[in-house]
């Protein structure tokens, strides 16, 4: 029985990740097909329609918005949006959390090179996981520059940011991507 447990238990951990990855996806092709597939349909002459029409101005409408994001008046309009979700409680919270995600998430190769993974020594030799967020940080009368670094925790969003000196800190071979796998993991992810 035991046996049939840690197939099963195999199994399930092979298919969970892609059986959630597929449905996100799932859910935001037929949210756009469905949402803006019926406008489509409300404009276009009887019998034009055709489905995956609603994905595909799905697709068009997150590039449009990212086109005018670059034109000033649009940046002025986020940026109030911005500072609009960021003033309302439980809004702000989700809303930062899903846009530092999304952040980390399309972060290109080029600028995720520029991030660096540290090793953060805490008492007793204790060491965690850190990334720079920032180099050369003033504060208050300390003639010292801190580096703000991030210390994430596994399994749940959240973090610390700390200031640290240089002394504080150790460079970490590794990029920012599987750092963070493995600290959101616990380190239970095997290579």
């Amino acid at each position: 029985m035991p046996h049939i447990r840690h197939l099963f238990l195999q199994g399930l951990l092979a298919i969970l990740p892609i059986t959630i990855t597929l449905s996100i996806f799932y859910w935001l092709g037929s949210t756009a097909e469905t949402s803006l597939g019926y406008l489509l349909n409300l404009f276009l002459p009887d019998g034009w329609y055709r489905p995956g029409f609603g994905l595909l101005a799905g697709f068009f409408v997150v590039l449009a918005i990212g086109i005018l994001l670059n034109a000033f008046v649009f940046k002025k309009i986020a940026s109030i949006a911005n500072r609009l979700f960021e003033q309302i409680p439980f809004v702000k919270t989700i809303y930062n959390s899903v846009q530092d995600i999304a952040k980390f998430a399309l972060t290109s190769k080029a600028n995720a090179d520029e991030q660096t993974v540290v090793s953060v020594t805490l008492d007793n030799d204790i060491k965690v996981i850190g990334f720079i967020t920032r180099q050369s940080i003033q504060l208050g009368a300390s003639r010292e520059a801190l580096v703000a670094v991030y210390v994430p925790m596994s399994y749940q969003i959240g973090g610390f940011t700390l200031m640290l000196p240089w002394s504080r800190l150790e460079k970490i071979d590794m990029n920012v991507q599987d750092a963070m796998r493995m600290v959101l993991t616990a380190g239970i992810k095997n290579e």
